[in-house]
């Protein structure tokens, strides 16, 4: 096995966990709602996820351990993404921003702050910041 073969499985394995960890917070109430089951669509579009992988995490999604980032821009850099994701077909909905705080919640951020910073995060993605823009702006958005 090569290098690239060991860093490969590990970012697949990382994919399949953070992916597992967003369907543990979509089944928070019991049911994957039709515009839950959307977003997780394009999610694991963005995440390579294959459809067998797919219905094998939605099947056991708990087994998989939740691996919340560490460092605080680890955690920046997925709410980056997972914000992109909410606009990528350029629809921003309601219950997408929810799913989002949920998400951010999750991601280790305060709940009392969830919706303040997936606002923002929201903002700076719409307005089409970098990723070092977009870290620079959430962590200085009370100065």
């Amino acid at each position: 096995m090569s290098i690239s073969d060991l860093f490969d499985s590990g970012f697949k394995k990382r994919n399949q966990d953070h992916f597992a960890a967003i369907v543990r917070v979509a089944m928070d109430d019991g049911v994957i709602s039709d515009e839950e089951k959307a977003f997780l669509d394009r999610l694991a579009i963005n995440l390579d996820i294959s459809e067998s992988e797919y219905k094998a995490i939605l099947k056991d999604f708990k087994s998989h351990p939740i691996n919340p980032p560490v460092s605080y821009d680890q955690r920046l850099e997925r709410l980056y993404d997972l914000s992109r994701m909410v606009y990528a077909d350029h629809i921003r909905e309601p219950h997408e921003e929810v799913l989002l705080r949920k998400i951010a919640v999750g991601l280790g951020f305060h709940a009392v702050n969830a919706k303040y910073i997936v606002d923002k995060a929201l903002t700076l993605v719409n307005n089409k910041v970098d990723l070092d823009t977009f870290k620079d702006q959430i962590k200085n958005m009370h100065k």
